[in-house]
């Protein structure tokens, strides 16, 4: 495939990945097919020693999901419940949050140590798994955000203000480094598996990147928490 219209079939695969996971109905399969539409490319760059381009094809990936994600759970609310694992548990505690000020998302004693376990677990998956798990552990995460997002838009006087807001940088951010993550660490066991070569060793610099966004994660969602949660009650007109 020529290299322009790879972000094109990433994007389109993923699109076609809830079509398929809908008709399936099954939650646990949403995001093995999901993974799907992103993971061959990843293992093709990587194939040719390409790192930053896996990187940045996971990140097109992620970018994906979190779209088709949110705008499917704004449309169809009830639907997307039922498809996304732990969707409705997620909303009803940011919804409780967003009217009281109360909850895990602005008590850094209990979110850190959310924060620090999906990342630990993460890691494992991808280097016990060649980054097939992790990765779909990733789209689970990004399921569950996105129908919160798409809720909250659909229940919001502005909703694609609130929809925006509800994709908070540090949650981006994350994202951003947990796919990094992915990428690098799934490398080693997908070259013994593949027959390519692939240095951990040479990987500090994306290891650093990665680390730092974690950082950023936690330290950005402690200090901007509060006023974040104004600006989204100000676009759902709560």
């Amino acid at each position: 495939m020529a290299p322009a219209l790879v972000p094109v079939a990433i994007v389109g695969g993923t699109a076609v990945s809830y079509l398929a996971a809908g008709l399936a109905g099954v939650p646990v399969l949403v995001p093995f097919f999901n993974v799907a539409a992103g993971f061959p490319f990843m293992v093709a760059s990587l194939r040719r020693g390409c790192v930053g381009e896996a990187i940045w094809r996971m990140l097109i990936w992620a970018a994906a999901l979190a779209v088709c994600a949110t705008v499917f759970s704004y449309l169809d609310t009830a639907a997307a419940g039922r498809l996304f694992l732990h969707g409705e548990v997620y909303r009803r505690e940011m919804f409780d949050y967003l009217r009281s000020g109360a909850g895990a998302e602005g008590n850094p004693r209990v979110f850190i140590p959310v924060h620090l376990t999906h990342a630990a677990v993460f890691c494992v998956l991808a280097v016990v798994t060649g980054a097939a798990l992790a990765m779909a552990l990733g789209a689970a995460l990004m399921n569950y955000m996105a129908y919160y997002a798409g809720a909250l838009g659909a229940a919001s006087a502005q909703p694609w203000q609130a929809m925006l807001l509800a994709w908070v940088p540090w949650a981006l951010i994350r994202v951003a480094a947990f796919v990094t993550l992915g990428v690098v660490l799934g490398g080693p066991l997908l070259g013994k598996v593949l027959g390519f070569r692939f240095d951990l060793r040479r990987q500090g610099r994306w290891m650093a990147l990665a680390a730092a966004g974690l950082t950023a994660d936690i330290l950005l969602k402690w200090a901007l928490a509060p006023a974040w949660r104004e600006m989204i009650l100000g676009a759902a007109g709560w």
